[in-house]
């Protein structure tokens, strides 16, 4: 069981949340070529260790945070709401 610490309810099951993906900037489809785009939404690298990442609370308080995450371990370094990365 991989346990997760949300800002708000604490920690709980990951099967509580829905996982985004990598935390990074998403192309913006108006200049961005169908090849650029295709390689955003198919073309994933799958790292081993600390990695940024984007998680819903679905079953929860449903919001979004930020998660650091080993990705070997599922040790987590840090956590905290998502539209703080946005300022």
């Amino acid at each position: 069981m991989m346990l997760l610490p949300c800002p708000w309810c604490g920690p709980r099951n990951a099967t509580e949340f829905r996982f985004g993906g990598a935390a990074g900037s998403r192309p913006d489809p108006a200049t961005t070529t169908p090849e650029q785009w295709r390689r955003y939404l198919y073309f994933h690298t799958n790292p081993r260790g600390w990695q940024t990442e984007s998680w819903y609370h679905a079953a929860g308080c449903r919001r979004f945070l930020t998660v650091e995450r080993n990705t070997l371990t599922h040790e987590v370094r840090s956590a905290h709401d998502a539209r703080e990365d946005a300022r």
